[in-house]
Order: structure tokens, then C-alpha cells, then sequence
């Protein structure tokens, strides 16, 4: 049985990727456990990174963070918590825009940048699935500011949905570009600039709003669980 202390160690220096990198996504909802572990033994995963900044569900239990730990590695999967390093809700109201989560600049810490190293390097040992609670991928920061960090990077990143399929993180900003309008060619803005305004628009929408009672909430689950 693998431990977190085994699974994707930090390093001093960024990770280089590579194409034979892939880190596969999954968020839980409120999926029956039986019926998670199912997507994730479909995609041959052997390893589950939380992204959750906090790793609790109030409608669904079994995905609380010792819960899930415990189940996985009966069914010989091994799971690690990142949500310190890659979470989506930040404690720092500098990284507030207009009270809204900013992924942009989440992604310039040197905290991020070492969760993206532990991720690329577990990828080289395991077929980790990074874990959030969003069904859909667009609703998600696993997608909006993780997968779209690795996949700056060269890391392949897929999406496991709900009916077995999975999607691709270009594919992602394909249809975030249709979105927001920014698909048609632009002779005053390159795809790149194009794409990053859709991922700006996205997660406006969707991203943590900050809410003072949060800490406190987090607090008192922490103590039950």
C-alpha cells in the first residue's frame, strides 16, 4: 500500500515535462463511491492528488480527505493532498480580484509552482488523477488554473467525465473560446491572447468568491472529521 509520503516528493526546481507526461483530472460531485472508483480503475489510475483547499463534502462523505485515503488504498490506489499547494481558494486577499478567486495570479506563487512539480513528477511513477468536486471540467479550478498551467508545460492533461470519455485540455480551450466569443481569428489578437481571455472570462464566472465565514466553516469540519 503506497503512503503520501511516497507519493510525488517535491523538488527545488521545476519539473521539465515531456510527451510522454499526462495527468488525467476527475471531479466527484456526488458520485456513490463505487461509481468514482470505477472512472478511475476505466482509466487505469493508480493515484488520486486532492485539489480540494478544503477536502471535506458535506452531501457526500466518502469523499471527506481520511475517508477516501482509507478506501483508496483498500482498492490499491494511493492519494495525496495538494489543496495547501494547488487549491483553489486562496487565504491572501491580495490574490483577490474584485472579491473573485484570480487564477493569474495563484499561478505566479512559488508555492503553486512546486505543487505543479509534484504533480509532473508523481506523472513519471503513477497515473495520477487530479481530484475536485466540480463535475464539469469549465467549472472547475483543477482546469482553469492547474490543467492549464501543466499544459503550458508540455504535460498532456485529460479530462475524465461522467460517461467514461475524456477530453483533452486543447480541446477545453477550444470551447472555451466559443464561449466567450474569442473562437473566430482576430487580426489584432494572436490565439494565444485570444485563449487567455477566455480563460479570464471563464473564471470570473466560476471561480471562489470570498466569503468570511469560510475559515471558521473549514475549522469545525476539520474538527468533526
Amino acid at each position: 500500500m503506497h503512503n503520501e509520503r511516497d507519493v510525488m516528493r517535491g523538488r527545488g526546481k521545476p519539473a521539465v515535462a515531456d510527451a510522454q507526461v499526462e495527468v488525467l483530472t476527475i471531479g466527484h460531485s456526488t458520485l456513490p463511491y463505487e461509481r468514482f472508483l470505477g472512472l478511475l480503475r476505466r482509466c487505469s489510475v493508480t493515484a488520486v492528488a486532492d485539489v480540494r483547499t478544503a477536502p471535506y463534502s458535506r452531501y457526500s462523505p466518502h469523499f471527506n480527505r481520511d475517508a477516501l485515503r482509507k478506501e483508496l488504498g483498500h482498492d490499491g490506489i494511493a492519494y495525496v493532498f495538494l489543496g495547501h499547494e494547488l487549491g483553489g481558494r486562496p487565504k491572501d486577499k491580495q490574490l483577490f480580484r474584485d472579491g473573485v478567486a484570480d487564477y493569474e495570479k495563484m499561478a505566479r506563487l512559488a508555492e503553486f509552482a512546486k505543487g505543479l512539480n509534484r504533480v509532473v513528477d508523481g506523472a513519471k511513477k503513477y497515473r495520477i488523477a487530479m481530484m475536485c468536486s466540480e463535475h464539469d471540467p469549465l467549472d472547475c479550478h483543477r482546469c482553469l488554473l492547474v490543467g492549464r498551467a501543466l499544459h503550458a508545460q508540455g504535460v498532456t492533461v485529460r479530462h475524465i467525465l461522467f460517461d467514461e470519455s475524456l477530453v483533452d485540455q486543447a480541446a477545453v480551450e477550444d470551447r472555451l473560446m466559443e464561449l466567450s466569443r474569442q473562437a473566430d481569428d482576430d487580426l489584432f489578437a494572436s490565439r494565444d491572447q485570444r485563449v487567455a481571455i477566455a480563460y479570464r472570462a471563464r473564471a470570473a464566472k466560476v471561480a471562489y468568491v470570498e466569503n468570511k465565514s469560510d475559515a471558521g466553516e473549514v475549522a469545525a469540519m476539520e474538527q468533526r472529521a
